[in-house]
């Protein structure tokens, strides 16, 4: 069975995460998306410390379409240089797991 991955993306807004999760869901790079609307988020940017209100987008899927789903974050995403962060999480219930690949095609 294909590896399961999560990818973490922090997003200006809601707003943008959804249309990110929309874009990644519609080419079926991502079998499903979560989004976390409000984090607080403080990082050093242009030798400031920026303090902000971000989202988080929370995708899964797996590694037969990382590298597709991480190309066009990149491309769609708003930052000038985001974070897509891929995560494999340790286990995963096989349920799950078979549901989430059959959604990817």
């Amino acid at each position: 069975m294909s590896t399961i991955r999560w990818v973490y993306v922090p997003c200006p807004s809601a707003e943008v995460a959804k249309s990110l999760a929309k874009a990644v869901l519609h080419a079926r790079l991502a079998a499903c998306a979560n989004i976390i609307p409000q984090i607080h988020s403080l990082y050093w940017w242009e030798g400031e410390i920026q303090d902000d209100a971000e989202a988080v987008l929370l995708l899964k899927t797996d590694d037969a379409h990382l590298e597709a789903l991480r190309e066009r974050l990149l491309e769609i995403h708003p930052y000038e240089i985001p974070c897509v962060a891929v995560f494999t999480p340790d286990a995963v219930n096989d349920s799950y797991a078979k549901w989430l690949i059959s959604e990817l095609g």
